[in-house]
């Protein structure tokens, strides 16, 4: 009677156990599917905003063509629209990158669609005034008004060029480690036998950067909200900081990896739970991510 008993709990037992795995399976499917269908959209939007910007650029072109002399200022706004093209590719594919992408296009397309009418419109006076005493005047008056209509769409270029010229990075990650007096680092996730944080991230290619000595602020936040490591604040404008690091380095134009490490205030155990970890450059909130101690 007592192995009947004992088979029948170890059976019930058994199949609880399999409908928690199952059930665990079904979860995981969806969240994956949840995530790879977000990612998916991401990047045809990016693709979208790639496209108009290539429309951009060919609109420049025929421009260019357009005039019997070359426009050096048009050749310098071309170069510019293609440095943002490149800034565009390599950019991190979120929802914050896309907004600020699509809001400098928005705003560069009406500049431009003034640009392009009264370059439409000088085309066809010109045509006309050609066959006057004063043509040649009246050609001056309006290549005056082209070039000031130009330097309006060369200012709105410069001003996304410099919003485009910082740095960013991909791939943050954080973990816990153990420090060996070898100095041998041992990833871990159980909390009491953390010595340091870890945090490792790519900074990634920019051609708009300038090369030269550059640094990002590292902000490391445990389970009850305290910034770790050196605690300390900078200000921007009205903007405070608190972050646990400067990583400081030698940008020279190419993809970067950095790791860091952060120690907990003072002589206190790493919390379990979980930990954000959050790059900035400047004021900027670049890249964020988390994970957990057990």
């Amino acid at each position: 009677m007592e192995n009947s008993k004992s088979s029948t709990g170890l059976k019930v037992a058994l199949g609880i156990a399999l409908v928690l795995f199952l059930g665990t399976l079904f979860y995981t499917f969806n969240l994956k599917s949840e995530s790879d269908k977000n990612t998916k959209e991401l990047t045809e939007q990016k693709q979208l905003v790639m496209n108009d910007l290539n429309a951009m650029a060919k609109q420049y072109d025929e421009a260019i063509g357009e005039n019997e002399v070359a426009n050096q200022n048009l050749i310098d706004a071309r170069t510019r629209i293609q440095g943002l093209i490149d800034s565009l590719k390599i950019s991190e594919t979120n929802v914050k990158s896309l907004w600020r992408y699509k809001q400098k296009y928005a705003s560069l397309q009406k500049e431009m669609d003034v640009l392009l009418a009264q370059n439409d419109s000088l085309r066809v006076e010109n045509s006309y005034l050609a066959t006057s005493l004063d043509s040649t005047r009246v050609r001056l008056e309006e290549r005056t008004m082209f070039t000031d209509s130009l330097l309006v769409q060369n200012t709105a270029l410069a001003e996304v060029v410099e919003n485009a010229a910082v740095l960013n990075t991909v791939g943050l990650k954080g973990f816990g480690v153990i420090e060996r007096t070898s100095g041998k680092l041992i990833p871990t996730e159980r909390a009491s036998r953390v010595d340091k944080i870890r945090v490792c991230f790519t900074v990634a290619k920019n051609a708009l950067v300038q090369a030269g000595d550059q640094e990002l602020y590292v902000q490391v936040i445990d389970p009850k909200n305290n910034t770790l490591g050196s605690n300390e604040q900078v200000e921007f404008g009205e903007k405070t900081l608190n972050y646990s690091i400067i990583s400081k380095f030698n940008y020279e134009n190419g993809s970067l990896n950095i790791c860091e490490f952060v120690a907990s205030k003072g002589d206190s155990k790493f919390e379990k739970g979980r930990y954000t970890v959050n790059v900035f450059n400047e004021k900027e909130l670049i890249s964020s991510s988390e994970f957990t101690l057990k």
